[in-house]
Protein backbone atom coordinates (compact mmCIF):
# COMPACT_ATOMS: atom_id res chain seq x y z
CA UNK A 1 0.00 0.00 0.00
CA UNK A 2 1.20 3.11 -1.21
CA UNK A 3 1.49 6.38 1.34
CA UNK A 4 -0.09 9.38 1.30
CA UNK A 5 2.38 12.26 0.41
CA UNK A 6 3.19 14.84 3.47
CA UNK A 7 2.97 18.51 2.58
CA UNK A 8 4.99 21.03 4.07
CA UNK A 9 3.20 24.22 5.88
CA UNK A 10 3.99 25.75 2.15
CA UNK A 11 1.85 23.52 0.15
CA UNK A 12 -1.12 26.33 -0.66
CA UNK A 13 1.44 28.85 -1.61
CA UNK A 14 3.02 25.90 -4.03
CA UNK A 15 -0.64 25.23 -5.75
CA UNK A 16 -1.47 28.15 -5.38
CA UNK A 17 1.27 29.65 -7.46
CA UNK A 18 0.52 26.45 -9.99
CA UNK A 19 3.63 24.50 -8.81
CA UNK A 20 4.25 21.49 -11.38
CA UNK A 21 4.53 19.03 -7.75
CA UNK A 22 5.84 15.76 -7.11
CA UNK A 23 6.49 13.27 -4.40
CA UNK A 24 10.84 13.58 -3.04
CA UNK A 25 11.42 11.99 0.36
CA UNK A 26 7.66 11.64 0.86
CA UNK A 27 6.66 14.80 0.80
CA UNK A 28 4.85 16.58 -2.46
CA UNK A 29 7.19 19.09 -3.16
CA UNK A 30 7.06 21.96 -6.59
CA UNK A 31 9.38 20.61 -9.11
CA UNK A 32 9.45 24.25 -10.91
CA UNK A 33 6.92 26.78 -11.03
CA UNK A 34 7.61 28.62 -14.33
CA UNK A 35 10.40 26.66 -15.82
CA UNK A 36 13.54 25.24 -14.48
CA UNK A 37 15.78 27.20 -17.03
CA UNK A 38 14.42 30.72 -15.80
CA UNK A 39 14.48 29.33 -11.91
CA UNK A 40 18.23 28.08 -12.11
CA UNK A 41 19.36 31.26 -13.88
CA UNK A 42 17.31 33.77 -11.21
CA UNK A 43 19.25 32.06 -8.29
CA UNK A 44 22.60 32.87 -11.25
CA UNK A 45 22.05 36.28 -11.61
CA UNK A 46 19.29 37.72 -8.74
CA UNK A 47 17.72 35.67 -6.02
CA UNK A 48 15.61 32.37 -5.99
CA UNK A 49 13.55 31.47 -2.70
CA UNK A 50 13.11 27.91 -2.17
CA UNK A 51 10.88 25.67 0.34
CA UNK A 52 12.89 23.01 2.31
CA UNK A 53 10.88 22.34 5.21
CA UNK A 54 10.18 18.89 4.16
CA UNK A 55 14.26 18.67 5.20
CA UNK A 56 14.76 17.10 8.67
CA UNK A 57 16.35 18.67 12.22
CA UNK A 58 18.10 16.60 15.12
CA UNK A 59 19.01 18.29 17.86
CA UNK A 60 21.89 16.53 19.98
CA UNK A 61 22.64 18.40 23.53
CA UNK A 62 24.40 17.64 27.17
CA UNK A 63 27.10 17.13 28.36
CA UNK A 64 28.59 14.54 25.86
CA UNK A 65 26.91 15.97 22.93
CA UNK A 66 30.15 16.16 21.34
CA UNK A 67 32.20 12.96 22.16
CA UNK A 68 28.64 11.07 20.61
CA UNK A 69 29.06 13.81 17.09
CA UNK A 70 33.01 13.00 16.71
CA UNK A 71 32.31 9.26 17.00
CA UNK A 72 29.04 9.25 14.62
CA UNK A 73 30.23 12.03 12.32
CA UNK A 74 33.22 12.07 9.46
CA UNK A 75 34.27 15.44 9.66
CA UNK A 76 36.58 16.35 12.60
CA UNK A 77 34.66 18.91 14.76
CA UNK A 78 37.98 19.78 16.26
CA UNK A 79 39.40 20.87 13.01
CA UNK A 80 36.74 21.73 10.50
CA UNK A 81 36.11 25.71 10.39
CA UNK A 82 37.91 28.39 8.40
CA UNK A 83 41.64 28.24 6.98
CA UNK A 84 43.26 27.89 9.50
CA UNK A 85 41.15 24.33 10.60
CA UNK A 86 39.57 25.75 13.98
CA UNK A 87 37.19 23.74 16.10
CA UNK A 88 33.41 23.63 15.56
CA UNK A 89 32.54 26.89 17.74
CA UNK A 90 28.60 28.06 18.68
CA UNK A 91 27.60 30.26 15.31
CA UNK A 92 29.79 27.55 12.85
CA UNK A 93 28.47 25.15 11.11
CA UNK A 94 30.51 21.82 8.94
CA UNK A 95 29.57 19.32 6.51
CA UNK A 96 29.90 15.61 6.81
CA UNK A 97 28.15 12.10 7.02
CA UNK A 98 27.24 9.55 8.96
CA UNK A 99 27.87 6.38 8.20
CA UNK A 100 27.60 2.54 9.14
CA UNK A 101 30.25 -0.15 9.92
CA UNK A 102 30.84 -0.91 6.50
CA UNK A 103 31.70 3.00 5.70
CA UNK A 104 28.60 3.53 3.53
CA UNK A 105 26.51 6.01 3.74
CA UNK A 106 23.23 6.66 5.98
CA UNK A 107 23.04 10.27 5.17
CA UNK A 108 24.90 13.07 4.83
CA UNK A 109 24.34 16.68 7.21
CA UNK A 110 25.59 19.67 8.29
CA UNK A 111 25.97 20.20 12.07
CA UNK A 112 25.53 23.70 13.86
CA UNK A 113 26.98 24.08 17.19
CA UNK A 114 24.09 26.59 19.16
CA UNK A 115 25.81 26.57 22.39
CA UNK A 116 29.00 24.75 24.04
CA UNK A 117 26.64 21.53 24.86
CA UNK A 118 23.77 22.30 22.13
CA UNK A 119 24.24 21.36 18.60
CA UNK A 120 21.45 21.26 15.47
CA UNK A 121 21.80 18.44 12.69
CA UNK A 122 20.14 19.26 9.40
CA UNK A 123 19.61 16.09 7.58
CA UNK A 124 18.07 14.94 4.17
CA UNK A 125 14.08 14.73 3.73
CA UNK A 126 12.62 11.61 5.94
CA UNK A 127 15.77 10.61 7.83
CA UNK A 128 15.32 12.42 10.93
CA UNK A 129 14.05 9.37 12.84
CA UNK A 130 16.90 7.58 10.59
CA UNK A 131 19.60 9.78 11.83
CA UNK A 132 18.51 10.17 15.65
CA UNK A 133 17.80 6.73 15.78
CA UNK A 134 21.79 5.96 14.70
CA UNK A 135 22.82 8.50 17.90
CA UNK A 136 20.80 6.89 20.12
CA UNK A 137 22.47 3.11 18.95
CA UNK A 138 25.50 4.57 19.72
CA UNK A 139 24.63 6.77 22.72
CA UNK A 140 25.38 4.42 24.97
CA UNK A 141 25.39 5.64 28.62
CA UNK A 142 26.68 8.71 27.45
CA UNK A 143 24.57 12.13 29.09
CA UNK A 144 23.28 13.44 26.05
CA UNK A 145 19.70 14.30 24.26
CA UNK A 146 18.36 13.80 21.51
CA UNK A 147 15.77 15.16 19.78
CA UNK A 148 13.98 14.42 16.62
CA UNK A 149 12.49 17.67 15.43
CA UNK A 150 10.80 16.34 11.95
CA UNK A 151 7.83 18.22 10.84
CA UNK A 152 8.49 20.52 13.42
CA UNK A 153 10.74 23.35 12.21
CA UNK A 154 9.82 25.45 8.58
CA UNK A 155 12.95 26.07 6.14
CA UNK A 156 13.10 28.40 3.53
CA UNK A 157 16.19 28.99 1.71
CA UNK A 158 16.53 32.25 -0.14
CA UNK A 159 19.97 31.90 -2.68
CA UNK A 160 21.43 34.58 -5.20
CA UNK A 161 24.03 37.60 -5.36
CA UNK A 162 20.62 39.54 -4.20
CA UNK A 163 19.89 37.27 -1.24
CA UNK A 164 21.17 39.81 1.96
CA UNK A 165 19.91 42.89 0.86
CA UNK A 166 16.49 40.98 0.51
CA UNK A 167 16.46 40.09 4.24
CA UNK A 168 18.29 42.85 5.40
CA UNK A 169 13.93 44.29 4.17
CA UNK A 170 12.77 42.35 6.55
CA UNK A 171 15.24 41.31 10.05
CA UNK A 172 15.21 43.48 12.12
CA UNK A 173 18.56 45.32 13.06
CA UNK A 174 19.72 43.88 9.93
CA UNK A 175 23.19 45.41 10.53
CA UNK A 176 25.18 43.68 13.19
CA UNK A 177 23.02 40.70 11.96
CA UNK A 178 25.08 40.85 8.69
CA UNK A 179 27.98 41.92 10.01
CA UNK A 180 30.80 38.84 10.15
CA UNK A 181 28.65 36.30 9.01
CA UNK A 182 30.73 34.13 7.35
CA UNK A 183 30.38 31.16 4.95
CA UNK A 184 29.25 28.18 7.07
CA UNK A 185 28.13 30.38 10.08
CA UNK A 186 24.47 31.40 11.53
CA UNK A 187 23.07 33.40 14.24
CA UNK A 188 20.19 33.21 16.29
CA UNK A 189 17.15 30.55 16.60
CA UNK A 190 14.06 29.53 15.54
CA UNK A 191 12.70 28.71 19.20
CA UNK A 192 10.90 31.05 21.02
CA UNK A 193 12.06 29.84 23.95
CA UNK A 194 15.31 29.45 23.16
CA UNK A 195 18.19 32.06 25.35
CA UNK A 196 19.58 32.32 21.39
CA UNK A 197 16.29 33.57 20.06
CA UNK A 198 16.74 37.03 20.56
CA UNK A 199 19.93 37.23 18.66
CA UNK A 200 17.81 37.82 15.11
CA UNK A 201 14.13 38.58 14.75
CA UNK A 202 11.63 39.45 11.65
CA UNK A 203 10.80 42.73 12.03
CA UNK A 204 7.50 41.42 13.54
CA UNK A 205 9.13 39.98 16.28
CA UNK A 206 9.47 36.46 15.12
CA UNK A 207 12.38 34.85 16.22
CA UNK A 208 14.87 33.04 13.14
CA UNK A 209 17.93 31.11 12.94
CA UNK A 210 19.52 32.42 10.05
CA UNK A 211 22.64 30.07 8.02
CA UNK A 212 24.79 31.29 5.75
CA UNK A 213 24.49 28.29 4.24
CA UNK A 214 22.81 26.62 0.89
CA UNK A 215 22.83 23.86 -1.72
CA UNK A 216 22.92 25.70 -4.76
CA UNK A 217 26.98 26.93 -5.14
CA UNK A 218 25.81 30.74 -4.65
CA UNK A 219 25.45 33.39 -2.41
CA UNK A 220 22.58 32.91 -0.06
CA UNK A 221 21.16 31.98 3.25
CA UNK A 222 18.85 28.98 4.83
CA UNK A 223 16.37 30.28 7.12
CA UNK A 224 14.70 28.05 9.79
CA UNK A 225 11.57 29.09 11.34
CA UNK A 226 8.41 28.00 13.77
CA UNK A 227 6.45 26.46 11.19
CA UNK A 228 3.60 28.60 12.13
CA UNK A 229 5.00 31.48 10.66
CA UNK A 230 6.73 29.81 7.54
CA UNK A 231 3.79 30.89 5.25
CA UNK A 232 4.27 34.63 6.14
CA UNK A 233 7.78 34.30 6.37
CA UNK A 234 7.51 33.27 2.08
CA UNK A 235 5.13 36.32 1.71
CA UNK A 236 7.47 38.55 3.16
CA UNK A 237 10.79 37.60 1.25
CA UNK A 238 8.84 37.81 -1.98
CA UNK A 239 7.13 41.15 -1.50
CA UNK A 240 11.00 42.45 0.32
CA UNK A 241 12.58 41.05 -3.14
CA UNK A 242 9.97 42.01 -5.90
CA UNK A 243 12.06 44.86 -6.65
CA UNK A 244 15.36 42.25 -7.03
CA UNK A 245 13.09 40.00 -9.34
CA UNK A 246 13.07 37.05 -7.00
CA UNK A 247 11.24 33.85 -8.19
CA UNK A 248 9.89 30.93 -6.54
CA UNK A 249 12.35 27.99 -7.22
CA UNK A 250 11.47 24.22 -7.42
CA UNK A 251 13.74 21.07 -6.70
CA UNK A 252 14.57 20.89 -10.39
CA UNK A 253 16.30 23.76 -10.09
CA UNK A 254 17.89 22.81 -6.84
CA UNK A 255 19.29 19.79 -8.65
CA UNK A 256 20.59 21.53 -11.68
CA UNK A 257 22.12 24.08 -9.33
CA UNK A 258 23.61 22.03 -6.46
CA UNK A 259 24.98 19.54 -9.36
CA UNK A 260 26.64 22.71 -11.42
CA UNK A 261 28.16 23.23 -7.92
CA UNK A 262 29.71 19.66 -7.47
CA UNK A 263 27.27 19.37 -4.46
CA UNK A 264 26.40 15.38 -3.73
CA UNK A 265 22.36 14.18 -3.36
CA UNK A 266 22.40 11.84 -0.02
CA UNK A 267 21.02 8.27 -1.64
CA UNK A 268 22.11 9.25 -5.20
CA UNK A 269 25.55 10.68 -5.30
CA UNK A 270 27.03 8.71 -1.79
CA UNK A 271 25.06 5.87 -0.19
CA UNK A 272 25.96 2.33 -0.13
CA UNK A 273 28.89 2.28 -0.94
CA UNK A 274 32.19 3.37 0.67
CA UNK A 275 33.05 7.41 1.45
CA UNK A 276 35.74 7.47 -0.26
CA UNK A 277 37.53 8.43 -3.39
CA UNK A 278 35.24 11.35 -4.36
CA UNK A 279 34.96 14.95 -4.62
CA UNK A 280 34.15 15.33 -0.81
CA UNK A 281 36.74 13.69 0.81
CA UNK A 282 37.29 17.33 2.77
CA UNK A 283 34.71 15.58 5.14
CA UNK A 284 36.60 13.22 6.21
CA UNK A 285 39.89 13.60 8.84
CA UNK A 286 42.44 12.43 6.98
CA UNK A 287 46.34 13.21 8.20
CA UNK A 288 48.59 15.04 5.59
CA UNK A 289 49.55 12.15 3.37
CA UNK A 290 46.01 10.98 3.44
CA UNK A 291 47.40 6.97 4.85
CA UNK A 292 45.28 7.13 8.11
CA UNK A 293 42.92 9.49 9.80
CA UNK A 294 42.98 11.65 12.89
CA UNK A 295 40.42 10.71 15.03
CA UNK A 296 38.30 7.51 15.14
CA UNK A 297 34.40 7.07 13.70
CA UNK A 298 32.18 4.51 13.02
CA UNK A 299 33.34 2.73 9.34
CA UNK A 300 37.04 4.39 9.20
CA UNK A 301 38.49 1.19 9.51
CA UNK A 302 36.37 0.05 6.56
CA UNK A 303 36.76 2.95 4.74
CA UNK A 304 40.71 2.16 4.71
CA UNK A 305 40.43 -1.23 3.98
CA UNK A 306 38.53 -1.37 1.30
CA UNK A 307 39.59 -3.69 -1.87
CA UNK A 308 38.79 -2.81 -5.39
CA UNK A 309 37.91 0.90 -4.67
CA UNK A 310 35.83 2.72 -7.27
CA UNK A 311 36.01 6.45 -7.82
CA UNK A 312 33.66 9.12 -7.79
CA UNK A 313 34.01 11.80 -10.64
CA UNK A 314 32.09 15.30 -11.45
CA UNK A 315 32.08 15.58 -15.44
CA UNK A 316 30.87 17.88 -18.06
CA UNK A 317 29.49 17.57 -21.23
CA UNK A 318 29.71 19.73 -24.63
CA UNK A 319 26.19 20.90 -25.32
CA UNK A 320 22.72 20.33 -23.04
CA UNK A 321 22.16 17.15 -23.74
CA UNK A 322 21.91 14.31 -20.76
CA UNK A 323 21.39 10.94 -20.27
CA UNK A 324 18.82 9.82 -18.13
CA UNK A 325 20.66 8.13 -14.46
CA UNK A 326 17.47 6.25 -13.74
CA UNK A 327 17.73 4.22 -17.36
CA UNK A 328 20.22 3.51 -16.05
CA UNK A 329 22.74 4.98 -17.80
CA UNK A 330 26.38 3.21 -18.03
CA UNK A 331 29.98 4.73 -18.44
CA UNK A 332 31.84 3.39 -20.97
CA UNK A 333 36.33 3.33 -21.67
CA UNK A 334 37.39 4.06 -25.34
CA UNK A 335 37.03 0.85 -26.66
CA UNK A 336 33.42 0.57 -25.51
CA UNK A 337 33.55 -1.69 -22.57
CA UNK A 338 31.72 -0.66 -19.47
CA UNK A 339 33.74 0.83 -16.48
CA UNK A 340 30.79 2.27 -14.71
CA UNK A 341 27.38 4.19 -13.97
CA UNK A 342 26.34 7.36 -14.09
CA UNK A 343 24.90 9.00 -10.67
CA UNK A 344 24.01 12.27 -11.55
CA UNK A 345 23.41 13.75 -14.84
CA UNK A 346 21.21 17.32 -15.51
CA UNK A 347 21.47 20.42 -17.84
CA UNK A 348 23.13 23.45 -15.56
CA UNK A 349 21.46 26.19 -17.73
CA UNK A 350 23.84 29.07 -16.45
CA UNK A 351 27.01 28.20 -18.50
CA UNK A 352 28.65 26.72 -21.63
CA UNK A 353 31.93 25.94 -23.40
CA UNK A 354 34.12 29.09 -24.84
CA UNK A 355 37.13 27.23 -26.53
CA UNK A 356 38.54 25.11 -23.77
CA UNK A 357 36.81 26.80 -20.83
CA UNK A 358 33.21 26.57 -19.25
CA UNK A 359 32.41 30.33 -18.48
CA UNK A 360 28.69 30.95 -16.38
CA UNK A 361 26.96 33.60 -16.48
CA UNK A 362 28.00 34.79 -13.73
CA UNK A 363 31.64 35.59 -14.54
CA UNK A 364 32.93 38.47 -14.70
CA UNK A 365 35.47 37.59 -17.79
CA UNK A 366 33.01 35.90 -19.71
CA UNK A 367 33.01 36.63 -23.70
CA UNK A 368 30.99 39.47 -25.24
CA UNK A 369 27.94 38.70 -25.59
CA UNK A 370 28.25 35.68 -24.01
CA UNK A 371 24.89 33.56 -23.63
CA UNK A 372 24.21 30.15 -21.44
CA UNK A 373 23.34 27.57 -23.44
CA UNK A 374 23.62 24.84 -20.72
CA UNK A 375 25.83 21.86 -21.17
CA UNK A 376 25.06 18.34 -19.03
CA UNK A 377 27.10 17.63 -16.06
CA UNK A 378 27.10 15.14 -13.12
CA UNK A 379 28.49 12.32 -11.38
CA UNK A 380 30.03 9.12 -12.63
CA UNK A 381 30.90 6.41 -10.22
CA UNK A 382 33.94 4.28 -12.04
CA UNK A 383 36.34 1.07 -11.64
CA UNK A 384 39.75 3.25 -11.77
CA UNK A 385 41.32 6.42 -10.98
CA UNK A 386 40.44 8.84 -14.13
CA UNK A 387 42.92 12.44 -14.77
CA UNK A 388 40.89 15.47 -15.00
CA UNK A 389 40.74 16.13 -18.54
CA UNK A 390 40.03 12.60 -19.71
CA UNK A 391 36.90 11.88 -21.92
CA UNK A 392 34.65 8.85 -21.04
CA UNK A 393 31.62 8.21 -22.84
CA UNK A 394 27.90 8.04 -20.90
CA UNK A 395 24.77 5.73 -22.92
CA UNK A 396 21.65 5.26 -21.60
CA UNK A 397 18.80 3.71 -23.81
CA UNK A 398 18.18 6.72 -26.04
CA UNK A 399 22.20 8.15 -26.33
CA UNK A 400 25.51 7.90 -25.89
CA UNK A 401 27.76 11.44 -25.17
CA UNK A 402 30.79 12.09 -24.68
CA UNK A 403 32.01 14.00 -21.69
CA UNK A 404 34.90 15.10 -19.71
CA UNK A 405 36.49 14.61 -16.57
CA UNK A 406 37.09 18.01 -14.02
CA UNK A 407 37.52 18.95 -10.99
CA UNK A 408 35.32 21.44 -10.77
CA UNK A 409 31.99 22.35 -13.29
CA UNK A 410 30.49 26.20 -12.91
CA UNK A 411 33.03 28.58 -12.41
CA UNK A 412 32.75 31.68 -10.75
CA UNK A 413 30.07 30.78 -8.31
CA UNK A 414 29.44 32.86 -5.40
CA UNK A 415 28.92 31.39 -1.88
CA UNK A 416 32.01 32.38 -0.09
CA UNK A 417 31.87 36.19 -1.37
CA UNK A 418 32.49 38.42 1.60
CA UNK A 419 29.09 39.26 2.60
CA UNK A 420 29.92 43.34 2.38
CA UNK A 421 30.50 42.98 -1.30
CA UNK A 422 26.98 41.47 -1.36
CA UNK A 423 24.71 43.92 0.47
Amino acid sequence: MQRESKTTPLHGRHKACGANMANFGGYEMPLWYSTAKAEHLAVLTNAGIFDTSHMAVVMVAGPEAYELLQFCFTNDLATCTGKNKGALSPGRCVYGAYLNKKGEVIDDSIICQLEENSYMAVVNAGMGGAVAGHFNAYKGDRSVEITDLTDKVGKIDVQGPMAAKILSKIVADPEPVFNKTPYFSFKGHFDPQSSLSKAVHLTDGTPILLSRTGYTGEFGFEIFVSPDHAVKLWDMILDAGSDFEIIPCGLAARDSLRTGAVLPLSHQDIGAWPFINHPWEFALPFNADQTAFIKSFIGDQALLAGEAPEYTYPFAGSDFRKVSAEDPAVVLDSEGLEIGRVLTCVTDMGIRRHGDRIYSVASPDKPQEFKPKGLCCGFVKVKSRMPPGQNIDIKDNRRKLTVTILEDIRPDRTARRPIAEML
